[in-house]
């Protein structure tokens, strides 16, 4: 029947049009770019205490995005390597493999790529990431990351073959390792060579941005910096070796590594394609700056104001290469911070918290030598570094009660030491209330019962161990609590303070994209950031 053929014909072109459009439709809703920011030891606090001073990018995030003032690192060692692995994991510590800054990235087995230094790689890091759900989605999808850090490029995108680069102290330049590739890209071969660190900044001072006036805190307390160099300006030395370690703690060094990131973009033409790409950017400074001279520091407060404005130029030419509805970024901290010890804090009460020896749970570890005795345990099986209680598991093969019982003695022994607020054995928190108690949910999301960590400590709030200024790594909310923000067309533009977590960021940013992660997660689709629901 001739009559027919001519609707038959008309459909089977059709149809490959409207699939063609309708995928383009789709290409058009989801984002060229994901822009993935850490800040390393950001306080949430920092954004809305001086957010009337804030004129440019942190403040556009803040105004423009979806804020939440609460989210949390919720797991017990708050540190720059757990924290990072958990962002674009959606998992916690016990998942990843990343339980702290020493188990994290640091190994002989690799060397670095036109550089010096100790090598780094993923290696420990088990599961996958953001990154690995979009290249599976994807295989075209570009993936760079970025940050001062080893640890902080490293981390947030898992064990793939991307272009991962740090900051090398020793030689002053960016690098890799041979886990990525013997040789670097050749555009940050000439990015080093374009901006050494000696040449543009050695002799350089660091002054206040605002008028004197403008800044309440005193510029006058010994307690920072360990006494020394605790005035402003800040001097840059002019030795080359010297200015190349020096400048890490420098609001230059942020200013390098979004340099670095926005050559990237262009170098590799990211979001270029039909694909979704990914950049990760992790800026350290913040961290040098707080464990120097504490957040009630007159610097802390400089270089938020400073960081304000990198990040201006930087959201403008996302939105400039990529238009209003290219990019979607989303920005965490790895860590918050407590006040230093010796400064009475605006941030919170720190009058009675003390200072720890490192070898101040010694004499407890000690007193657990008859109850090693009656298991038959080797003494040198078992050791302490701080905060966790350990045990080699191949030397006590069969003797998991023995092994149990000095768990509990040693919690008996190391809760009568001054300044140790709780002592928590493994394998008892399965029992504990991880709705209401906040730090054995997570210290149970950093550890779990059968592994080498069979106790940990929790010091009183505010105190420290040795000899830090200001520092953190408690499972306190002082640490915890850091600032998640979802900031693009994709999203809505809020102010909360409900719950939110860090491992909740993956899964959103999934959401959105519709990728599916390729393993179960800890963290949840934040709905209420998302302006429409997931595809």
């Amino acid at each position: 029947m001739p009559f027919l053929r001519f609707p038959v014909l008309m459909l089977l072109c059709v149809a490959p049009a409207l699939a063609v459009q309708g995928q383009a439709a789709e290409n058009a809703q989801r984002p060229r770019l994901v822009v993935f920011l850490t800040v390393d030891q950001l306080r949430p606090d920092y954004l809305t205490r001086w957010r009337d001073q804030l004129s440019g990018g942190l403040r556009r995030l803040v105004d423009e995005g979806a804020f939440f003032e609460r989210g949390l690192q919720d797991h017990g060692i708050t540190e720059t390597a757990p924290g990072h692995a958990s962002t674009l994991s959606g998992r916690f510590p016990y998942s990843t493999g990343i339980s702290s800054n020493s188990a994290g990235v640091n190994t002989n087995d690799v060397s670095l790529v036109e550089a010096e230094g100790v090598g780094a790689s993923p290696a420990r890091f088990q599961g996958t990431t953001l990154a690995d759900w979009m290249t599976t989605a994807d295989p075209r999808t570009k993936v760079l990351s970025v940050s001062r850090k080893d640890r902080g490029a490293i981390l947030p995108v898992g064990r793939g073959q991307h272009t991962v680069l740090w900051y090398a102290q020793r030689s002053g330049r960016f690098t890799t390792s041979t886990w990525y590739g013997d040789t670097l890209p050749a555009w940050v071969r000439a990015f080093n060579d374009e901006r050494p660190v000696f040449s543009r900044y050695a002799g350089k001072t660091w002054t206040l941005l605002l008028p004197d006036s403008m800044y309440p805190e005193p510029d006058s307390v010994p307690a920072e910096s360990g006494g020394q160099g605790f005035l402003f300006p800040h001097l840059m030395a002019t030795s080359e070796e010297i200015a190349n370690q020096m400048v890490i703690g420098m609001p230059w060094m942020d200013e390098l590594t979004l340099d670095l990131a926005w050559r990237g973009v262009n170098a590799m033409q990211l979001g270029s394609g039909p694909q979704t790409d990914l950049l990760a950017v992790s800026l350290s400074t913040m961290d040098a700056v707080g464990h120097r001279f504490g957040p009630d520091s007159r610097e802390v407060h400089d270089f938020v104001l400073r960081l304000d404005q990198m990040l201006a130029p930087f959201l403008d030419s996302l939105v400039a290469r990529y238009g209003e509805g290219g990019v979607a970024l989303a920005l965490t901290a790895d860590h918050a911070v407590a006040p230093a010890l010796g400064v009475k804090s605006t941030f919170g009460d720190n009058s009675k918290a003390i200072r720890l020896a490192r070898d101040a749970l010694t004499p407890a570890f000690d007193r657990l030598v008859p109850i090693l005795r009656r298991g038959d345990l080797p003494y040198d099986a078992f050791g302490f570094d701080a905060p966790e209680f350990t045990v080699d598991r191949s030397r006590t093969v069969g003797k998991n009660d023995a092994v149990l019982a000095v768990a509990r003695a040693f919690k008996r022994e190391a809760e009568r030491v001054r300044g140790v607020l709780r002592v928590d054995v493994i394998d008892d928190l399965v029992r504990a209330d991880t709705v209401k108690d906040d730090i054995a949910r997570r210290w149970l999301h950093m550890f779990r019962p059968g592994g080498s960590t069979i106790a940990v400590v929790t010091l009183d709030p505010y105190s420290y161990y040795g000899t830090a200024i200001a520092s953190h790594g408690t499972p306190h909310d002082y640490d915890a609590t850091v600032p998640i923000i979802f900031w693009g067309r994709p999203f809505r533009q809020l102010r909360d303070d409900g719950k939110a977590r860090v491992v909740d960021i993956a899964p959103t940013l999934a959401a959105m994209l519709g990728v599916t992660p390729t393993e179960e997660l800890d963290g949840v689709v934040l709905q209420r950031a998302l302006r429409a629901p997931p595809r």
